[in-house]
């Protein structure tokens, strides 16, 4: 695996393993037990994975600032719809949200002080747009929002694919079902640069987004283990790194993909942010 030496002096990596691993050769098209290389059966597992029309996940481990994280995620792609549960587990943003987007409206829990300004409403509309005014004026950007509740989390097992070093490392059970594990590291910013190769509009805007997260994190290297399972499907995603606010090692694991059925929240228990705050129960 490759290391830079600024990520690997943070990993506190000896010098001399340093030096043995520069001596080591790119790993890119180490070759499969079929004769398919390293990085086209990441890619192979990464289309058969985004092309399921449901899924079901869970993501555990720590994000910088976030802290310790706890989420679980259901998508449907036809039609669009998802449900995000989010948790913090340490840290003084600690506590539970959930995001639903049906029919187009992405909808927020509501908590805290925020739900006492609603009139006690347990949701908030953001409405079917990404981008919007609120009733009071205030201008409102939820694309991230609305991608993070719909997003199939195997996009980002591309970026392995596109690791100088990736290769096999070897079969592994997970959760009782067998697979294989793959592992690499890559520079954000190279990841962001092979971006211009991606022919597929909607998956180069969606694996942009997800880098955007970790440059604002402060991350600009990522490790990458991918396990992917007997039908082609990535089945679990581990992202490693380092950042300005703190370390990143969180793992996604897609759980099944039977069908998803989520539904909005009762309208008596929304506000909507785009008109004035009505009574409830008027």
């Amino acid at each position: 695996m490759r290391l830079s030496v600024r990520a690997a002096a943070r990993a506190g990596v000896p010098a001399a393993v340093l030096l043995l691993a520069g001596c080591a050769t790119g790993a890119g098209a180490e070759r499969t037990a079929g004769g398919t290389s390293a990085a086209d059966a990441v890619a192979r597992a990464v289309e058969e994975t985004e092309n399921v029309t449901s899924l079901h996940y869970k993501v555990t481990g720590r994000f910088p600032e976030r802290g310790r994280i706890a989420d679980e995620g259901t998508v449907r792609t036809k039609p669009v719809t998802g449900s995000l549960r989010t948790a913090t587990l340490s840290g003084a943003e600690r506590g539970e949200t959930e995001l639903r987007l049906v029919d187009g409206v992405l909808y927020g829990s509501a908590t805290g002080d925020m739900a006492g300004e609603i009139g006690g409403r347990h949701w908030i509309s953001y409405g079917p747009a990404a981008h919007f005014t609120t009733h009071g004026g205030l201008r409102m950007d939820v694309g991230a929002l609305r991608d993070s509740v719909t997003r199939n989390p195997a996009r980002e097992a591309a970026f392995l694919a596109g690791a100088p070093d990736v290769k096999r490392v070897g079969d592994e059970e997970i959760d009782g079902g067998d697979t294989t594990h793959y592992t690499g590291t890559a520079a954000v910013d190279e990841l962001r640069a092979s971006l211009a190769d991606v022919e597929d509009k909607a998956a180069r805007e969606g694996r942009e987004r997800s880098l955007d997260q970790y440059e604002k994190a402060g991350v600009d290297e990522l490790t990458l283990d991918v396990w992917i399972d007997g039908d082609d499907r990535v089945r679990r995603l581990r992202t490693q790194g380092f950042g300005r606010h703190g370390e990143l090692d969180l793992t996604v694991t897609l759980l099944d993909d039977r069908p998803v059925t989520i539904r909005a929240p009762r309208p008596d228990d929304t506000a909507d942010l785009r008109k004035p705050l009505e009574k409830k129960g008027s």
